[in-house]
């Protein structure tokens, strides 16, 4: 009975916040609401008005649950222990959006959902109200710094866990009611039928963001798909796009920028514009972009490691370098060759990037660290002056886990697509007239090279990562790897050929110049940026051939293939790593788009367009055959009655990490399409609710 009086008054508090809201936003606004089901996991995805939360329930032999809330990338979880190795959640009814206030007075935002699992008894280990990267922390290490603790309030039926964020500021509360069995201490029982129910409230005092939806987010021009639309919609806001949920609900740079790049036709000029001045303000005085930013509780938690202050002014992390290459092109590709930006372009540039500054001047900025960094190079071409990760870093491309580059220090990607794409843009951007109220003199000196020096690293970067393999040689790899996985051989060797070497370029150079001899998919950014000669796309096509002769399994384009590198690199790249032999969505849409780019080309010879053409369908094909799982953030596979088969990554305990059900750059579908390749079904893949 207090139970249900406690939720009435929450219901109650909600509706008098709406009445004093200016305009009732929150009563007006349209909710987004939808689940999403990968594996051993339950989604559900909430956005109105000013809250958005996810809701995560793991099942299995861990039972997990979790709430994380875009505002201030915050969350609430609770962890379990159960002799049911095969617990169950299930969703009951819809969320409650509600509101509360704190013990001072102070508002928090949130929602309540019911619950069932299966489950003899759910034993509690651990709460974590913080940060998301608290809760990823103590999903990975077991661990939480004492000054996170939260001591549990158990009352009857119910546990509540709650605390101030560390500086002060209004926090976190979480609160699990028993509805269905017994709560004695922190060990919940079933009841007679062997079912558990729960109602979990979570709540944060962060600060919202500022919803983008309907068509102040996408144009006409987006694919109507509407679990896609949904997945974007939930990750969009006026301030910052988020990379992902629940892992990631905040600004990342790199994928900002790639999903912008990729998805530009199905975004209002509102929502491109958005983002890319959420890339500006977070620039370095250098002029590198932001790879993440740390807010909220953790942006106070940096603060006390590094000089003992309770601030919580944001922290931004620059160690990536392949960033601040990305920034040109999407800049170039919206302001200089999008006729939707000619008429707002000079205002936009003119407007303030935070810190006293304009974002023009940001712009020139970072054009300034891409021309001077690329200087060397283009002078006098050679390893030693390619762009290599920042020294003390295993980390520094989209490959970002320890293991992603095998040990390699200037990845391809960087090197043989992204400068060289990033000088041209410089170039057209200094071409147009629209950065001239910020240049300087030496500003136009340096660009007035830009041009040159991209046709250097154009030219000479890429055979710096030249691998050729001899026909036999290479035949013995795919042999002695396929029956180390339990894989056919014959199709990849079929493939192969007998007569000709196997080429394709590095993953990325060693320390000392030495190819890490990984086939890849990055050869995307080559096909989305560049312009490879016919030699080119032939190695590049050739990628499309069965694993492990090149990328393709039936669960899809696999972002490694490590066949070809001796045994210790080959434990580095497997299908249980977050950057080995799996499938990334966002890859896919890349080659797809890079290919749909090439494609479009006047200077091909027929048979190098039937190449492309071929390499397209077999793209299309996986692209369609997995797309239940596309707007998911990676999967791996497993080989079942002589095919590949979908493993969601998370699910394996051997996996390292798991996957985001809701991932930014996966969403780009939405403009990148098959068109007359394929004609996908629109498959229903999420329940939607009502």
């Amino acid at each position: 009975m207090k139970a249900a009086l406690q939720c009435l008054q929450l219901v109650v508090l909600a509706v008098v916040w709406l009445a004093a809201t200016p305009g009732g936003v929150l009563a007006a606004a349209p909710r987004l609401d939808f689940d999403v089901r990968i594996g051993p996991h339950t989604n559900r995805f909430v956005r109105q008005g000013e809250v958005a939360a996810h809701l995560v329930l793991r099942g299995g032999p861990r039972p997990r649950l979790l709430l994380a809330f875009p505002a201030g990338n915050s969350g609430v979880g609770v962890w379990f222990a159960s002799s049911t190795p095969g617990a169950t959640w299930a969703l009951r009814r819809r969320a409650r959006v509600l509101f509360d206030r704190d013990a001072r007075g102070r508002i928090l935002r949130g929602i309540s959902q019911d619950l069932t699992v299966t489950a003899a008894d759910l034993d509690i280990r651990d709460a974590v109200l913080s940060s998301i990267r608290a809760l990823r922390d103590y999903e990975q290490l077991g661990t939480v710094p004492a000054a996170l603790a939260a001591v549990p309030d158990i009352r009857g039926g119910v546990i509540q866990w709650s605390r101030d964020r560390l500086d002060g500021a209004a926090g976190y509360r979480l609160t699990l009611e028993v509805t269905h069995g017994a709560l004695r201490e922190r060990h919940i029982q079933a009841a007679a039928d062997g079912t558990i129910g729960l109602r979990i409230t979570g709540l944060t005092g962060e600060p919202p963001l500022t919803a983008l939806a309907g068509p102040e987010l996408l144009s006409a021009a987006a694919a109507p798909q509407p679990a896609t639309r949904d997945t974007l919609t939930f990750l969009a806001y006026r301030e910052k796009l988020l990379a992902g949920s629940w892992r990631f609900d905040t600004y990342f740079g790199r994928d900002t920028l790639l999903a912008v790049q990729l998805l530009m036709p199905a975004l209002s000029p509102a929502a491109i514009e958005a983002a890319l001045a959420s890339v500006l303000a977070r620039l370095s005085p250098a002029g590198e972009v932001a790879h993440e930013e740390d807010i909220g509780e953790r942006a106070v938690l940096d603060h006390l490691d590094h000089e003992g202050s309770h601030s919580a002014a944001p922290v931004y992390d620059y160690k990536m370098i392949d960033e601040s290459y990305l920034l040109a092109p999407l800049s170039s590709a919206w302001l200089v060759h999008d006729a939707r930006a000619r008429a707002s372009a000079t205002a936009f540039l003119a407007a303030a990037a935070g810190e006293g500054t304009s974002r023009g001047a940001a712009l020139l900025r970072n054009l300034r660290l891409v021309l001077k960094s690329a200087a060397p190079f283009a002078a006098e071409p050679g390893f030693a002056r390619l762009i290599a990760l920042k020294e003390g870093y295993a980390v520094g491309n989209w490959r970002d886990s320890e293991q992603g580059l095998g040990g390699g220090r200037y990845p391809y990607d960087v090197n043989a697509a992204l400068v060289p794409a990033a000088l041209a843009a410089a170039a057209d951007l200094s071409n147009s007239g629209l950065l001239a109220p910020y240049e300087t003199a030496e500003d136009r000196a340096l660009l007035a090279r830009a041009a040159q020096m991209a046709q250097v690293w154009h030219t000479r970067a890429p055979p710096l990562f030249g691998v050729e393999i001899a026909p036999a040689t290479a035949a013995r790899a795919v042999e002695t790897y396929a029956a180390a996985q339990s894989i056919p051989a014959q199709p990849a060797l079929a493939a192969l050929g007998k007569e000709a070497a196997l080429r394709f370029h590095a993953l990325a150079l060693d320390a000392s110049g030495a190819p890490v001899p990984v086939m890849h998919s990055d050869e995307g950014f080559v096909l989305l940026f560049g312009e490879p000669d016919a030699y080119d796309l032939q190695r590049i096509t050739a990628l499309m051939a069965p694993f492990p002769a090149g990328l393709m399994t039936d669960a899809g384009m696999l972002v490694a293939n490590p066949a070809f590198g001796p045994p210790a690199l080959q434990g580095r790249f497997s299908r249980n790593a977050y950057h080995g032999t799996v499938v990334w969505s966002w890859q896919q849409a890349l080659f797809a788009a890079g290919l749909a780019r090439q494609l479009e080309r006047q200077d091909l010879a027929a048979s190098v367009r039937a190449l492309l053409l071929g390499a397209q369908r077999r793209l299309w094909t996986a692209i369609h055959d997995t797309q239940s799982m596309s707007d998911s953030e990676l999967w791996s596979w497993r080989y079942v009655g002589g095919r590949y088969r979908v493993a969601p990554f998370g699910a394996d305990a051997a996996d390292t990490d798991e996957s985001n059900a809701a991932q930014l750059w996966s969403t780009v579908y939405l403009a990148v399409r098959a068109h007359d390749v394929l004609s996908p079904a629109s498959a229903v893949h999420r329940r939607q609710v009502r």
